[in-house]
């Protein structure tokens, strides 16, 4: 199998090209490089089964896809959700713009099964928690959330007329190591200007899942190995949640600054203790979908935290990858 990354030198992008070249699949990735590093992909870049192109999605005549790619792995996007309050053309543009160029390359390529990372955002405020993908109305109240829905529906519309089978994650929040957006990279970061005191947005009672990379690229690869339908649609979490001050007692904890008596100070947030316009305060996928695929997490969203706030304390106080 030949397989096509877009977004593979972001976050979720190069942890999944990593995974694919490591099962021996041929892997090319494309990737404009605006927010994705080619540091990330150190570990492939050297092996002869990877294979880079530096392409923007938005330039749809310079797009075009590698003929023997007949499974995409589509993971551009601007994943910044705050970015939607004041800049909203942005997720309009790099999420629903860029997916539709994708698929109209890929009906022209004659692809056969396309995978997509959407979020869990889609739900908006779910009443029914844990949350299962037959949940409805769909109401979501972030611009990026909007964007994804969107992005959802077309390719339901590409697989249903041109016969692409597709996969939809709706992704949880996904942490890692190498992740250089989210409430743990922000928080590292915050300590690292001013270890006296850490600013958290909202009330400190958000409470939401939380999936380790390593997690969510297994669950990547159990649905593509498994999905029989024409369209399919996996929630792909945790099966708890975490506080966010319990997040930040965490990252306190790994930058080893509990000792110094750092202040946690809630700025109070919006719309009842929100962290910002836009942001959904509770949320717990139903993820028994994608489980009955064999797929289970490894780490609980607390386990998840506290895993990633180590990798990011080792590399920032130590300077390592």
């Amino acid at each position: 199998m030949t397989i096509l990354v877009t977004g593979g030198a972001g976050f979720i992008g190069s942890n999944l090209v990593t995974r694919l070249i490591s099962d021996g699949e041929e892997t090319h990735v494309l990737d404009n490089l605006s927010s994705g590093r080619m540091e990330s992909l150190e570990r492939v870049q050297r092996n002869a089964k990877f294979h880079f192109h530096k392409i923007d999605l938005l330039q749809k005549e310079s797009l075009a896809i590698p003929r023997d790619c007949k499974t995409i792995c589509h993971l551009a996007a601007n994943p910044e959700v705050r970015l939607g309050i004041t800049n909203p053309e942005m997720h309009f543009s790099q999420n629903v713009m860029a997916t539709f160029n994708l698929l109209e390359a890929a009906r022209k390529n004659d692809t056969e099964i396309l995978s997509f990372a959407s979020t869990s955002t889609v739900y908006g405020d779910a009443r029914t928690v844990p949350t299962p993908e037959d949940y409805s109305p769909l109401e979501p109240i972030s611009m990026y959330g909007a964007s994804k829905l969107a992005c959802e529906s077309i390719i339901s519309s590409y697989a249903h007329t041109y016969g692409i089978r597709s996969i939809i994650y709706r992704l949880a929040n996904i942490i890692g190591a190498d992740s250089n957006h989210g409430v743990i990279y922000d928080f590292t970061n915050k300590l690292l200007r001013d270890s006296s005191r850490l600013e958290v947005l909202g009330d400190g009672s958000q409470n939401k899942s939380y999936l380790h990379v390593t997690d969510c690229i297994s669950a990547i690869i159990a649905g593509h190995r498994n999905a029989k339908d024409r369209v399919n649609i996996y929630n792909v979490g945790s099966e708890d949640q975490v506080e966010v001050r319990d997040i930040a007692a965490a990252v306190i904890e790994a930058m080893q600054m509990s000792s110094t008596g750092t202040r946690i100070e809630f700025t109070g947030g919006v719309d009842s203790g929100r962290g910002w316009k836009g942001d959904v305060k509770k949320m717990l996928l139903d993820v028994n979908k994608i489980m009955s695929l064999g797929w289970k997490p490894r780490y609980g969203s607390l386990e998840a935290v506290r895993l990633t706030a180590r990798e990011l304390a080792q590399k920032v106080l130590y300077n390592t990858k």
